[in-house]
């Protein structure tokens, strides 16, 4: 879990705004864009959802790709 420094900017007296340090919102950003890119896997191949992956080595071997 990511730990966040969150600034509250309160104009009116209602939050409205929330600065964070740099570091932490790029490290929402990236684990964002990698879920979008699960998410657009997932959705890409609906049959194979929840279906166990093999790792490069095991496709490589498979495809008779090993040295």
């Amino acid at each position: 879990m990511i730990q966040l420094h969150p600034q509250f900017l309160t104009p009116d007296g209602k939050h409205e705004y929330v600065a964070l340090p740099y570091e932490e919102f790029k490290e929402i950003q990236s684990r964002l864009e990698d879920a979008e890119d699960l998410l657009a896997l997932e959705l890409a191949r609906p049959e194979d959802a929840g279906k166990p992956a093999i790792s490069r080595e095991e496709m490589q071997q498979r495809l008779g790709m090993t040295d």
